[in-house]
């Protein structure tokens, strides 16, 4: 990805309204309305339902999306539509006066992590956050502390958002969410700020990768996007895993145990044998960091008739995600010989592909956002996510999409948390996005 980049690019004077990132905060009343928001949104249920396999996933999303929906009318944008599956779309006018400008969208999602529940949710505000630990009223036993998240001492003094110690936040990806909405309020209450059309898109599913099912990249009608998606501050992603699903059915021979002797195959013996095979080879998830790809075992249900398994396939290089493949069905097949009156069926299909083959044809919306966070006073922080993001998905459709901050920490567990002054600083980025959008596009047709 390092040999890819381009370099940055001189856009002259800086926007006096996006000084204030800098030096200010947004103006007080719009200040409170971005924390308002926050606190609103994940005290509403959105977990999805991967059983349930229609778009959205799970009716709870329809609460927040209808809300959205509300809110963006009620702020003045146009366009505004709520699909039939679930996407909240609108438009923010253009103020520059050039057709050439090209419109810029910014995405975020309702939906929040099921590896924790996100149900019930009670966040808690520390304004002014001093450091010490913070103790968890429905978890006595959980502890915010800055001796085991040494990122803490960076928000001394901030106006820190906690969980209650028993549900997740949220903030993932509903900071996102708040970013995008005041960054609605704070443009169309600055129209002397220049830039081309802007598109707003809120959708359901995101955590179980289903997040653009329900809508064709046409309908957002950008020619270049940006999730609001990631962690700190400098937060800028555009390389992501590549990612495919195993999914394996064994099929055993069920006799009663009393009469089993050398008739029955156990299909969870089976199961266990794969499990074992592959991980002899391969780390899982918990044995892996930073480039390196793993092999994760994600479901094993049944019984000694009938056993389904389920493992994620994760590597940066697409060449290492077909050796993991086939890698899972040569254990497959090793397990099959070795009972042959078992059945043993492997299908691996694709979920999303890195972002950076795709970007790296045309670097603009990387360069773009890199020169808009510098223009705030942030440095940015090319780093690549062991996940994926929407992005990977509408990237790969056609529609560049890099991931860039939202403020939020420690996500899809009890110890997540996000500040006001990270998200603050999301809501002037994604201003200064769209008016170097605009400038790049004068630049080019004045070259």
């Amino acid at each position: 990805a390092t040999s890819r980049r381009q370099s940055s690019r001189c856009y002259g004077s800086i926007s006096p309204f996006l000084v204030k990132a800098m030096t200010q905060t947004l103006p007080p009343a719009i200040r409170n309305n971005l924390l308002e928001r926050l606190l609103r949104y994940v005290r509403i249920w959105t977990e999805p339902n991967s059983d349930n396999p229609g778009t959205p996933s799970s009716e709870r999303q329809w609460d927040l999306l209808k809300l959205l929906r509300e809110e963006l009318q009620d702020l003045g944008a146009d366009e505004v539509t709520l699909t039939e599956h679930g996407y909240v779309l609108a438009t923010i006018p253009a103020t520059a006066p050039s057709e050439d400008i090209p419109t810029v969208a910014f995405l975020a999602h309702v939906d929040t992590a099921t590896d924790f529940t996100g149900k019930n949710v009670a966040p808690l505000v520390h304004q002014n956050y001093s450091g010490d630990p913070i103790h968890y009223p429905k978890a006595p036993d959980r502890i915010l502390d800055r001796k085991l998240f040494p990122q803490l001492d960076n928000y001394l003094g901030q106006t820190l958002v906690t969980t209650s110690g028993d549900t997740l936040l949220g903030a993932d990806d509903k900071a996102g969410v708040a970013i995008a909405m005041t960054t609605v309020e704070y443009l169309l209450a600055h129209p002397e700020i220049p830039h081309g059309k802007i598109r707003i898109c809120f959708n359901p599913d995101e955590e179980i990768g289903r997040g653009f099912d329900g809508l064709d990249t046409s309908e957002i009608a950008a020619d270049v996007a940006y999730t609001i998606d990631g962690e700190e501050s400098g937060d800028l992603n555009f390389e992501t895993f590549s990612a495919d699903m195993a999914e394996i059915v064994i099929k055993g021979v069920s006799i009663h145990p009393g009469t089993a002797y050398d008739k029955l195959v156990n299909a969870i013996t089976l199961g266990g044998e794969i499990v074992a095979g592959i991980g002899k080879h391969y780390p899982g998830a918990e044995q892996s960091r930073d480039r390196e790809g793993f092999i994760h075992a994600i479901g094993f249900h049944g019984s000694p008739a009938l056993v389904k398994l389920s493992f994620l396939i994760r590597d940066f290089e697409l060449s290492g995600l077909k050796e993991k493949g086939e890698a899972i069905r040569s254990v497959c097949h090793s397990v099959q010989s070795s009972s042959p009156t078992s059945s043993i069926d492997c299908h691996i299909r694709e979920q999303y592909r890195n972002m950076r083959d795709r970007l790296a044809e045309d670097m603009r919306p990387v360069t773009i956002a890199r020169d808009a966070m510098r223009a705030i006073g942030i440095e940015p922080t090319d780093r690549p996510i062991r996940g994926g993001t929407d992005g990977s998905i509408l990237t790969a459709r056609g529609l560049p999409t890099p991931n860039i901050f939202s403020g939020a920490h420690n996500c899809h567990g009890p110890f997540e948390w996000v500040t006001l002054e990270e998200m603050e600083k999301a809501v002037f980025l994604c201003a200064e996005i769209a008016k170097l959008w605009g400038k790049e596009t004068r630049t080019s047709n004045d070259s």
